[in-house]
């Protein structure tokens, strides 16, 4: 039985992916990975590496693991969350980081630095693959939020940007997310549930205040009094 046709479509909504797309990827690079360092056929963390890079310079097409699942998993067992996509994307990087050093230590000879950082890449994709523990997306997750502190730039909103009410109105909670973006719509539905004020801003067709903010994570969503200030942040 085919499954119901994706709301995403995997190779045109790059800011979004499937959730799944990235445990099925971690799956691929663990196994394999762990094969490479059981076996000493150090070679397998090269591939890996290059199949990784390949798929964050020319994107999903070009993904041998994220084809497997757009084309063959996806179809026959549906659509799972959609999540940002830009957490697993930084998670790739590492990996590829890692899993070339690995390579490159095996060929200069040091085969027990090899084994560590391909037992490294191993044991976080695993971890990710059967937990949904993403060490490196909790990594960008935490720079984002470092970043936006540094910056400070969701301690106000320009109201002239966002439409915060007029200045006898309550607060409103401002969310920033994607409309196919599953965390967002069921934060934008409790806030809506709670009969709080809310005004959305799609980051997709909405970019420059995006920028403007610096919304690195959706959803991102923060209480605005009715002269922009920031008084509580509930997402992001």
């Amino acid at each position: 039985m085919r499954a119901q046709p994706s709301i995403a479509d995997p190779f045109r909504d790059l800011d979004v992916i499937d959730s799944r797309a990235p445990r099925f990827n971690q799956t691929v690079v663990g196994l394999g990975s762990l094969i490479a360092i059981l076996t000493g056929w150090w070679p397998i963390l090269a591939a890996l590496a290059l199949q990784l890079g390949v798929g964050l310079r020319f994107g999903r097409r070009y993904c041998l693991p994220c084809l497997a699942y757009f084309k063959l998993i996806q179809p026959r067992f549906g659509e799972g969350p959609i999540e940002d996509s830009r957490p697993p994307r930084f998670a790739n990087q590492i990996g590829v980081t890692v899993l070339t050093a690995a390579s490159l230590a095996y060929v200069a000879g040091l085969q027990w630095l090899g084994i560590g950082l391909g037992g490294l890449v191993a044991t976080l994709a695993l971890l990710a693959a059967t937990t949904g523990f993403c060490a490196g997306c909790e990594l960008y997750r935490l720079g984002a939020r470092l970043q936006g502190i540094r910056g400070r730039r969701l301690d106000r909103i320009d109201p002239s940007d966002v439409d915060l009410g007029s200045p006898r109105a309550r607060e409103t909670v401002v969310s920033f997310g994607h409309p196919l973006c599953t965390d967002c719509q069921q934060l934008e539905a409790e806030v809506r549930a709670s009969g709080r004020r809310l005004v959305t801003v799609d980051v997709r067709s909405q970019r420059d205040l995006a920028r403007k903010y610096g919304i690195a994570l959706v959803p991102t969503a923060v209480v605005v009094t009715p002269d922009g200030w920031v008084t509580t942040r509930l997402a992001g």
